[in-house]
This record gives C-alpha cells, sequence and structure tokens, in this order.
C-alpha cells in the first residue's frame, strides 16, 4: 500500500531552483535511502513532506491516520526533564491507566456494596487486560533497552536534559521518536553523533521496523544494512531506484551507459537524416523538395533523446610526502589518560610501521580523540610515553577545525600553509575542492561544517607529511568526497592513523584496527568486515562459556509469560482475519445468489455457469473457515 507520494514538487529560493518536478511513491514498508550531494535538496524535501516547507507547486500525499515522525539534524530536545523522563513520556497512555488502575485498587478495598464492587472489579480486570495486550509490563524495560541501543548508560537514566550535549541532547530526540513508533519515519543524518556499537543497534532497529522509513545518510555501510529503496536527487531532479546503495550505484552507472548509447545512435541518425535533407534541398526539383519535407518531419515527430545530465562537481584531491620516513614510525608504550573522576583508557601499547593504514576504534566517550590530540601534542597531560621515528613529519586533521582562524579568508588560510606558493596555484588548489571566483574571499567563520573540512584538507594536502593521523575525516563531507579522500589516501605514499566511524571508509582503507578499551586495547590486523568477524566469534565463546544455571525460576516464569502473550496476539490476529474473511465470503454468497435471479443472468448460460461454480467454490471455503473459526476459538479459550 502506498503511504507516501509526492507528484511534480517544485521549490526555487529567489532564483536559485532547489527542487525540479520531483514525483514519487512509496510503499508502507519501504526502507528508502536518500542521497545526493551536499546542498542537493535532501533535507529541503523532508521539510516539504512534514509541511515546514510550502512548495511552489506540487502536491504531498499521505495515507489516511497515518502518522509523520522527523528527526532533522543535530535536533535536541530542551527539557528540563531526566533523560529516562524524557522517553518514557512517550507512553503518558500507559502512566494514565496505571494512575486509574490504582485508583481502582484503592477502591476495591474500600467498596462494602456488592454491587459496585462488582463493576469496579470488571473495569479492572478490562483495564489490566488492556494495558497488558498493549504492552504495559514492557514499555518501561523498551524505553531503557532504546536508550542503552543509542549509547547512554543507565547511571545517565537520571541526568537533566537541559545538561546535556548537543550530540547528547540529538540521541535523546531520536530515542523518542524511534519510540513513537510513526507510520513514516523521517530520519536526517541520524548516524551523527553515535559510536559504531549504536549505529549497529540502530541497522538492527531499523531492519525490524515494520513501518515505512526515509533516511538521509552518508553512511554507505547503513545504507546498504537497511534500504531496499535509493531516492536520488541530482540537479534539481530525482529517480528513485529498486535496491539498496551499492545497487544503485551499479544501476545508475549501467542507466547513464544505456542513455548515452541510445542519445548517440539517435543523434547519428538525426545527423544521416539531415544530410539526405540537405542534399535533396541542393537538387532542387519538386519530387526532391517533398521528399525533403518528409524527412524533416519524422526529425520533428522524434522523440528526442537527452544526453544524461552531467554529473555534479567533485573534489580533486591528491595526497604525497615530501620525504619517506623510516620503516619505524612510532612507538607508544603504556600510555593513558583521565580525568577527575572518569578514566578514559590506561596501558596503551602498540607500534606503527611504515604505510600502515591504522584506525582507532571504539565507544564515544573511551578518548580515541584524546589520545590523538596527546600524539600531536595538543595535550601534554597524560601516562605512559611514546616516540617518532626517524624522519617522521605528521600533519594533523581535526574533527573539530579548531586550527582554523575564523577571521582569515579562504585564500589566507590556505596560504599560510605553504607562503611559498603564489596567488595563482592558491586559487588553483581552492578550485580543485569546488572554491572558485568570489568564494575564495569569504571569512571561514561563514563556512558551513563541511566546507570547513574542506578547508582543512587542503592544508593537510599542502603539508606533504609522511604521517597522517585524521581525527573523524569523513564528517560533514557527502558520498561523493568521502569516496574520493578514500581513493586519495589508498594512493597515498606514507602512514596512516585515523580515527572513524564510517565503517565503508575503515573497509577500503585500514590494515590494522586497533579499538580502545578502559584497561586495554585489542589489536587486529585486517579491515573492519574481518575484525567485526573476530569479535562476534570471541564474544560467542565467551557467552557459550558462561552460559549456566544462571536461568532463575523468575526469569523462566518470565519467558513463559511472554511467550505466552505472543501465542494469545497471534491467535487474536488469526481470529480477527479468519472473522473478516467469512464476513467477505458470505457477503459474496449473498451477491451472487441476488444476481443469478437475474432476467439477464438466468437467459446467459454461460454467465450462470461461472456464478454457480464459483458460488460452490465459496460454500466449500466458507465451510472450512467455520470449522477454522471454531477451532481458534476453542485455542484462545484455554
Amino acid at each position: 500500500m502506498i503511504v507516501l507520494g509526492c507528484n511534480n514538487i517544485s521549490l526555487s529560493f529567489g532564483v536559485r531552483e532547489i527542487l525540479k518536478d520531483i514525483s514519487f511513491s512509496i510503499n508502507d514498508t519501504d526502507k528508502v535511502g536518500v542521497v545526493g550531494v551536499n546542498g542537493a535538496g535532501k533535507s529541503t524535501l523532508f521539510k516539504i513532506i512534514i509541511g515546514k516547507y510550502l512548495p511552489d507547486s506540487g502536491e504531498i500525499y499521505t495515507a489516511k491516520n497515518s502518522k509523520l515522525g522527523y528527526l532533522e539534524q543535530n535536533s535536541g530536545l530542551d527539557s528540563s526533564n531526566t533523560i529516562l523522563d524524557e522517553v518514557l513520556a512517550v507512553y503518558s497512555h500507559f502512566t494514565e491507566m496505571e494512575s486509574r488502575m490504582k485508583d481502582l485498587e484503592k477502591s476495591m478495598s474500600t467498596e462494602k456494596d456488592e454491587g459496585r464492587l462488582h463493576s469496579i472489579m470488571k473495569e479492572y480486570s478490562r483495564l489490566t487486560d488492556e494495558y497488558t495486550r498493549l504492552g504495559g509490563f514492557e514499555y518501561k524495560s523498551r524505553a531503557k533497552g532504546v536508550l542503552k541501543g543509542l549509547g547512554f548508560e543507565e547511571d545517565q537514566f537520571s541526568l537533566n536534559a537541559k545538561n546535556l550535549s548537543g550530540g547528547q541532547k540529538t540521541r535523546l530526540a531520536l530515542a523518542r521518536l524511534l519510540l513513537t513508533e510513526p507510520d513514516i519515519l523521517l530520519l536526517d543524518e541520524p548516524t551523527n553523533h553515535l559510536d559504531i556499537n549504536a549505529i549497529e543497534w540502530l541497522e538492527e532497529f531499523l531492519s525490524n521496523y515494520k513501518k515505512c522509513v526515509l533516511v538521509i545518510s552518508h553512511d554507505r555501510y547503513f545504507l546498504d544494512r537497511i534500504t531496499n529503496k535509493t531516492l536520488e536527487i541530482e540537479n534539481c531532479e530525482c529517480k528513485l531506484y529498486n535496491g539498496n546503495y551499492s545497487t544503485y550505484l551499479n544501476k545508475k552507472a549501467v542507466d547513464r551507459e544505456i542513455q548515452q548509447r541510445h542519445y548517440e545512435l539517435q543523434q547519428k541518425e538525426i545527423a544521416r537524416m539531415e544530410a539526405f535533407i540537405e542534399q535533396q534541398r541542393r537538387w532542387n526539383r519538386e519530387k526532391n523538395i517533398i521528399a525533403a519535407e518528409s524527412r524533416q518531419k519524422a526529425i520533428d515527430r522524434m522523440e528526442k533523446i537527452e544526453a544524461p545530465k552531467s554529473l555534479p562537481q567533485k573534489v580533486r584531491m591528491e595526497f604525497k610526502s615530501r620525504i619517506a620516513s623510516g620503516n619505524d614510525v612510532l612507538f607508544v608504550e603504556g600510555l593513558g589518560k583521565e580525568y577527575p573522576g572518569k578514566p578514559l583508557f590506561k596501558d596503551v601499547k602498540f607500534n606503527i610501521r611504515k604505510k600502515e593504514r591504522v584506525f582507532i576504534l571504539g565507544p564515544n566517550g573511551c578518548g580515541k580523540s584524546t589520545l590523538l590530540k596527546i600524539l600531536t601534542g595538543e595535550i601534554d597531560s597524560y601516562k605512559g610515553s611514546f616516540r617518532y621515528g626517524h624522519n617522521v613529519n605528521l600533519g594533523y586533521y581535526d574533527q573539530e577545525q579548531e586550527e582554523l582562524n575564523p577571521n582569515n579568508t579562504l585564500i589566507d588560510e590556505v596560504w599560510s600553509a605553504d607562503e611559498k606558493l603564489s596567488e595563482t596555484e592558491i586559487r588553483n588548489v581552492l578550485a580543485m575542492f569546488l572554491f572558485k571566483g568570489e568564494d575564495v574571499l569569504k571569512p571561514i567563520s561563514t563556512l558551513s561544517g563541511g566546507e570547513k573540512g574542506r578547508i582543512s584538507l587542503i592544508k593537510l594536502m599542502l603539508s606533504e607529511a609522511n604521517l597522517l593521523i585524521l581525527d573523524e575525516p569523513t564528517n560533514h563531507l557527502d558520498i561523493n568526497s568521502r569516496e574520493i579522500l578514500e581513493n586519495s589516501l589508498s594512493d597515498y605514499d606514507g602512514t596512516l592513523l585515523i580515527v572513524s566511524h564510517d565503517r565503508y571508509f575503515i573497509d577500503k582503507l585500514a590494515t590494522r584496527i586497533i579499538e580502545l578499551r578502559e584497561t586495554s586495547c585489542i589489536d587486529y590486523n585486517g579491515n573492519y568486515t574481518e575484525f567485526h568477524e573476530y569479535k562476534s566469534k570471541l564474544n560467542l565463546s565467551s557467552d557459550n562459556q558462561s552460559k549456566s544455571a544462571k536461568v532463575t525460576s523468575a526469569k523462566m516464569e518470565h519467558i513463559a509469560t511472554k511467550e505466552e502473550r505472543a501465542r494469545k496476539r497471534k491467535l487474536e490476529k488469526q481470529l480477527s482475519e479468519t472473522e473478516k474473511e467469512i464476513n467477505t465470503t458470505e457477503a459474496r454468497i449473498k451477491e451472487i445468489e441476488q444476481q443469478m435471479t437475474q432476467e439477464e443472468i438466468i437467459s446467459d448460460h454461460v454467465r450462470l455457469m461461472e456464478l454457480h461454480n464459483e458460488l460452490n467454490g465459496l460454500n466449500s471455503r466458507l465451510e472450512e473457515l467455520y470449522e477454522l473459526w471454531d477451532d481458534l476459538m476453542s485455542q484462545n479459550n484455554e
């Protein structure tokens, strides 16, 4: 069933066209990845769908009674509630039922009149059954489970939401939204501020979500795991592909190749026909003029095939080192860091050799960025030691771009990285990163996060370092720019030490992974997929060893209760569906019996025989349905 449709949606901001004739429809269980370069209009489309923006033309259709849920980029809750109370507010209907049940319990303990008592008990029983059926006994554990899945620890549940960081507020808003279970879930960059564990939890949640999801994301691994359709917005227009991100990429390449081939063949045919017309006109006899006009009409009637539109401009970058380092690049011995009351990591040991591509992983707050700041000299208070090898020249990319001077223009900021370059050379480098014309005179303070990231990458490229230390370099980059960065770093002749939660990026580049833990670290040779499989085997082995007689009778009883509730729900659903089919079948039987008394049917022996056969089939099916209904009722009353 179609739950969301857009028909010829167009929107412009002033003279700038954002979206043009956007049309698509989405079914109620579709998971759709929305992709396109930064500025393509993806977030704008979401804001049109929820009614925040009015389109210049076109219509939005949503299925009747469907509920929309929307999480925009960097949205956060500004609430005085605790973290747990904020998400439990989603279940206000349960708290109201609990309050009513308590009132009824109090009344039952004091009511003397038997008639009144019976009435109160009847209402209490009905309310308890409804509370159980709707999941009243599970909603608190469900809310806590979502919070934990998104990276909140249980000792944080009592924190005031107002005191959270921006990223934590966004995660809390996401938790609350997921618990509302909207029919159409719109997520704009939901993996921002999530570590890999939380992203994988969200993937599992959305994969099992039985309703419609539209998600804007630059996380290709995430899109591949959860989506079955991909909506591309490019050159203000859109196209809907069946399949996840990787499937879409292949289909797009094939579609462009086919369109280009058809375009070239048609252009060749048009050129041949125009040459014929020109020849006939030169001969200038009556029959030649008639032939030329006939051929011209054929060209005019021809449905013209357009050449594939130009792809969005891509960043160009190339990293190379000025001099080669020695084979031993970095020695880390017993490194540790803690803040008052908050230990981050301790006794971290590893060595890095020339041309290794090492990724540092770990949950949010474990100290990954802190470790890089220690190694780059940004933080000078720590335990343990480290040293660099011979001829090591490092370049550092800070995800917060704190090294950028907000008062500098773009050209001055880049020039400060290498003052030997001429203005023309600086402008050429900026143009490689899509900063052209008057853009180079903008102050750094006016740039978006993605634009600041590109300026930092330019300075890093100009450093010609032989060891690049990068902290979340793909943050704020669109997919095109991420792919260019991957390819550039893959061809880089130096050594890489990177913190990232972009698993696609890690898979493409990593030769080694170090996962930080509070008291140790895991050092693994391989990419992310291999590391993930290795950890799964470790966890599985650990789980098997720990399984014993730890399952208490209370837990067994809880499991049995849950299974019984599930059985009851399944029976009720089957019963409801059977009753619907009985009603439909009986209605059709009555309709056929009425038709068979009509004179035009009686005189049409073929039609009469068709109806007679259908009636026999329906009567047989009705007997089966009555038997099934009777059996289901018996099971339901057990």
